[in-house]
């Protein structure tokens, strides 16, 4: 299987795409130390200084045989990988180290970028090499090595980053690289390099005073704290900004991309009725989070049919001005009748396409692929809908890394792992009420109908349940034959129940959309659903369902407990367990 060593962010190893558990801090030391160096022996003397320094305990080869041991029985499943004693040190042996250790990969394209003279090629290869930083290097590690380690890597990081900027200015860009360098002069405000790229990005961008007057602060930064005046090559591009030299402009034949801001939402419902309060709430966490410099992640819950993408997409649409640079939306069917749930590699490359990513720049590597996402849409002002997921672990390689983006996530189930790990703000749809269900009929049918047939509209309402979808299908069905009584459609409720509210669109069916629940659920949990369905009344404790042989009490209280996380067909608003059907 293959394998993949991370070091520019936590240290991880990945076997066929799988984390593989590492142990303590210094064990992943002693794996950082040999993979930085990978291919090469490290003698054992300077492996224990590289991961104990000054604090190296009496028995410092025995602790570190230890850690190897331990290492070597996380590497049985991977193919090509050893670690082997040879030589008075170790050697960590990976089949296309190059490829494996994220480290080798960047320093590689990096190397290839500054080895070609074709400028749109280092672009591409050179953001490729800064899409594998997940983080800070080395994160999680400490010690003298590891800091000096940790210093050589940030000066690599920046001199990718400077030369990505360079050929960026080559091949023509611009305005689009002001506010990336605005935030870089910050960070290094005596760096005339950086201080270049900027004053050439304002020229090209119309903004020739802020130029000159960037450089005027600038001068005056460098005779203050250095006494010298700025060098030669920023002095002869002021001088031309000052003369207005129409060669700084993009060079002939650039190739300029344009900006691309994807506009994905679904067309806005037509109908959408109520949910004054969850509208709310959302816009409250939005508000909230962004004072506080916090990634947005709402995840709405509920069952098959109750809104959840209708809200999702209506809030959308109505604050979408707050997100210029873009909405990015899929679905990721997690309960579809005819196929499975999206891949992330999928849908991610669905999202660079959409971000104006060509072909040829996505990284083969799903990892390198978040990576790059994360890279283009940091900084950036974006809304991401992901609609109808699976579970926490389809929707994490899609998430933002960084704080400027609001995600929403639908699901059917109560995605636990994105509230504890990644601090998602949960909110679960209920039914709507009876006068919000009547408020739904009458923007679809008209009040002159609906005050004709209340008591019609009033049974409406409690037969479809409050749910959205079965109010939708059967108020569509009354439009298409207004001269049919609404009594008609009660009665044809009342015999036929839930099959009454099918849609000629198979797949929009309240039938269908619940037996996607359905059959997302275990056989124990299938059989506890048909018990509930068999008892009398809406309500049902959950600990009590009707007995059945193959069911002791422990395992009928696990599946009620799984009720909780799931919420696909049932419902727990206090004590008791509701039955959808």
């Amino acid at each position: 299987m293959p394998v993949e060593f991370g070091l520019l962010g936590e240290i991880t190893m990945l076997v066929d795409g799988l984390a593989v558990e590492l142990g303590p801090a210094r064990q992943r030391c002693v794996l950082a130390a040999l993979a930085v160096d990978a291919g090469r022996v490290v003698p054992v003397e300077r492996l224990i200084e590289r991961v104990w320094g000054a604090d190296t305990p009496p028995r410092g080869r025995a602790a570190l045989h230890s850690h190897i041991s331990r290492l070597r029985h996380a590497l049985p499943a991977a193919d090509g990988v050893q670690i082997v004693l040879r030589s008075g040190g170790y050697v960590l042996v990976v089949d296309q180290a190059d490829h494996a250790v994220d480290l080798r990969r960047f320093r590689d394209l990096c190397t290839r970028a500054r080895g070609t003279d074709d400028d749109m090629r280092q672009v591409a290869l050179l953001t490729e090499a800064l899409a594998l930083w997940r983080g800070e290097p080395l994160t999680g590690l400490s010690g003298q090595w590891v800091e000096a380690e940790r210093d050589r890597l940030r000066q690599e990081l920046l001199d990718a980053e400077h030369d990505l900027v360079d050929a960026q200015l080559r091949v023509g860009s611009g305005e689009e690289l002001v506010a990336q360098l605005s935030a870089r002069t910050a960070r290094y405000p005596l760096d005339e390099r950086v201080a270049g790229q900027y004053l050439l990005a304002l020229y090209r961008a119309g903004r020739s005073a802020d130029a000159l007057e960037h450089y005027r602060r600038l001068r005056e930064s460098l005779v203050e704290e250095l006494g010298a005046d700025p060098g030669g090559p920023l002095q002869e591009l002021h001088r031309r900004i000052l003369a207005a030299d129409s060669t700084l402009s993009a060079p002939p034949g650039a190739r300029v991309e344009p900006a691309v801001v994807p506009r994905q939402l679904p067309a806005a419902p037509p109908h959408f009725t109520g949910r004054d309060t969850d509208l709310a709430a959302l816009t409250t966490i939005l508000d909230e989070a962004r004072q506080g410099r916090m990634m947005v992640i709402s995840a709405i819950a509920g069952a098959g049919g109750i809104g959840k993408t209708w809200l999702a997409v209506h809030w959308a649409h109505q604050r979408r001005g707050q997100f210029p640079d873009g909405q990015l939306f899929v679905d990721l069917r997690g309960f579809s009748p005819d196929s499975d749930p999206t891949a992330p590699a999928v849908a991610l490359r669905g999202f660079l396409d959409a971000l104006g990513v060509e072909p040829h720049r996505v990284p083969a590597h799903p990892q390198a692929q978040t990576a790059l996402f994360r890279s283009l849409v940091a900084r950036k002002q974006m809304l991401i809908v992901l609609d109808n997921a699976a579970d926490a672990e389809q929707v994490a390689p899609l998430l933002p890394g960084g704080d400027s983006c609001t995600v929403l996530v639908t699901s059917r189930r109560t995605l636990t792992g994105l509230i504890t790990r990644h601090g998602a703000h949960h909110l679960t749809l209920d039914t709507l009420r009876r006068d919000e269900a009547r408020a739904l009929l009458t923007r679809r049918l008209g009040a002159e109908r609906i005050a004709a047939e209340q008591e019609s509209v009033a049974e409406l309402a409690g037969l479809c349940g409050g749910f959205p979808l079965a109010l939708g299908i059967i108020a569509g069905r009354a439009h298409a034959h207004p001269r049919i009584p609404l009594a008609e459609f009660v009665t044809e409720l009342h015999d036929l129940g839930v099959n009454a509210l099918d849609d000629n669109d198979s797949s929009t069916g309240m039938p269908t959309v619940l037996s996607w629940s359905y059959r997302a659920l275990t056989s124990e949990q299938q059989i506890v659903f048909g018990l509930l369905g068999i008892a009398p009344g809406p309500d049902i404790g959950c600990p009590q369902p009707p007995a059945s042989p193959a069911f002791t009490r422990h395992r009928r209280g696990g599946c009620c407990v799984a009720w909780r996380t799931h919420r696909c067909l049932v419902e727990m608003p206090t004590a008791a367990t509701r039955c959808t059907t």
